[in-house]
């Protein structure tokens, strides 16, 4: 337990801030979950339209300082790369 009045703010502000965080990269990783799927399912229309607001979601996170700005460069790369590569089975 902390002993110092600064030590006690500070653990609420951590403590608040990890919930921030938190919530903001849940929500971040739901996103880029459901568009996996979408890319998994070959559904390039789905995953074309969606990938801008992954792509917007994943920034928010970067700028709330959620994820580092690196791995929110990776995340945007590879999925997009993904959804480029989408051949959708011939129909028979």
């Amino acid at each position: 337990m902390a002993h110092h009045n600064s030590a006690v703010r500070q653990m609420r502000r951590s403590l608040r801030r990890a919930a921030v965080n938190k919530k903001n990269r849940s929500g971040m990783r739901t996103e880029v979950r459901k568009m996996r799927d979408l890319i998994q399912a070959k559904n390039k229309d789905e995953a074309g339209k969606s990938l801008a607001g992954v792509q917007s979601t994943i920034d928010k996170a970067v700028k709330k300082r959620s994820i580092p700005k690196n791995k929110g460069n990776r995340l945007k790369s590879r999925l997009s790369r993904q959804a480029a590569r989408i051949n959708p089975e011939p129909s028979k």
